[in-house]
């Protein structure tokens, strides 16, 4: 079932915005689309700009760098961190949600200014 919720536009005058359901969500992803993946009210309150990263295109990159303004962050297995020999950030993760960053990666070839 699809969720609505109130959106404000610049006048005051109010639209609706549909939230997706989980599976429209992962049927999106699977096609290559982008999606904001919308955490609780009680954790962060925020959305994140989420695409499969074998459906990345450097135009997506671009619009996540303008317009999500936050970092972009790529998810990997404990088992693939280890494999690429990736130290973590830091050695005590004081985060509020422990969230296990690494150090900062770049493609190994072909990488432009974007």
């Amino acid at each position: 079932m699809s969720k609505t919720k109130s959106a404000t536009k610049k006048k005051g005058t109010a639209k609706k915005v549909k939230f997706h359901t989980i599976e429209e969500a992962i049927e999106d992803i699977k096609a290559g689309k982008m999606v904001v993946l919308i955490d609780d009210e009680d954790r962060e309150n925020e959305g994140d700009l989420t695409i499969a990263a074998e459906k990345i295109t450097p135009q997506a990159i671009n619009f996540m760098a303008k317009h999500g303004r936050g970092l972009i962050c790529l998810s990997l297995t404990p088992e693939r961190v280890e494999d690429l020999k990736l130290p973590m950030m830091t050695d005590t993760n004081t985060s509020s949600f422990g969230t296990p960053f690494t150090v900062s990666i770049e493609a190994k070839k072909g990488v432009t200014t974007g």
